[in-house]
């Protein structure tokens, strides 16, 4: 007899959602199994027919789906198809796939999209101090103390940023790579410094360089999906767990535009 696991388990393995999420919607007494309300604890298996509003989902087991899209500025980062100008309409894949982690409206650059709900929590944990790469283009020459302080720490949203790599690469270009996702992070550290962002753009995931035109998507290759899953395994079972640097890979030749499909 197969042995019934977590619900939020279950439906982020077939591919439903994340398992976070599964948490929000178990504690908005959205989903039911078997005709009767689902709580935390409540574990499932195959067998068991699980709604979601009303609705009952298909819980056979799925492919895992693992997406890398260059957002245009605009789109919103979100699976609520009611917000204009959503990613999951603008990408318009025909399986469902949700986001991992956001990029704010008016950014633009590497979004990774999925149906493998434990990679996203393995990603999303701030204490596993995952590497995020940007390009900024700021208002003003940037300095040597803006530099400084922007490594250093920047108090936003009644804390003090984790120190971090910066490096200038024009007269008001920089980059930088974080370990942390506050809100609009890199704006408001930017803000507090007295400078304002005109262009930020991620470039780099982890393990997964942005290499596709804004607007279009491509699958990740297996090489890149086991990569990443080695940069990720460590960090789950330590907070101070180091992540390698970005690697070369070879990547996959097709290249989707969402505007054909």
């Amino acid at each position: 007899m197969e042995e019934k696991i977590r619900l939020n388990k279950f439906l982020s393995e077939v591919g439903y959602c994340s398992r976070r999420e599964a948490d929000r919607l178990i504690e908005k007494q959205a989903i039911s199994v078997n005709g009767e309300l689902a709580t935390l604890g409540t574990k499932v298996d195959k067998q068991d027919e699980i709604s979601v509003f009303g609705s009952v989902i298909n819980t056979s087991e799925t492919k895992p789906i693992y997406i890398a899209f260059n957002k245009p500025r605009g789109i919103e980062c979100t699976t609520n198809l009611a917000i204009k100008d959503n990613v999951i309409q603008y990408i318009n894949y025909p399986e469902r796939i949700f986001p991992i982690g956001r990029l704010d409206k008016d950014s633009e650059g590497l979004l990774l999209l999925t149906n493998d709900g434990d990679i996203v929590n393995q990603i999303l944990r701030a204490r596993n101090n995952h590497e995020k790469e940007y390009i900024v283009t700021v208002d003003k020459p940037i300095t040597k103390d803006f530099v400084t302080n922007m490594r250093q720490g920047v108090p936003i949203l009644e804390t003090i940023t984790r120190p971090c790599e910066v490096y200038k690469t024009g007269i008001k270009t920089f980059s930088i790579i974080l370990t942390q996702g506050m809100n609009r992070q890199i704006r408001r550290m930017c803000e507090q410094l007295g400078f304002r962002v005109m262009h930020l753009k991620r470039i780099r995931i982890i393990t997964i360089p942005l290499n596709v035109e804004v607007g279009t998507y491509r699958l990740l290759t297996s090489d890149e999906i086991s990569e990443l899953q080695k940069a990720i395994e460590p960090s789950s079972k330590t907070e101070e767990a180091s992540l390698p640097k970005n690697k070369n890979t070879h990547f996959n030749n097709r290249n989707y535009s969402t505007r054909n499909r």
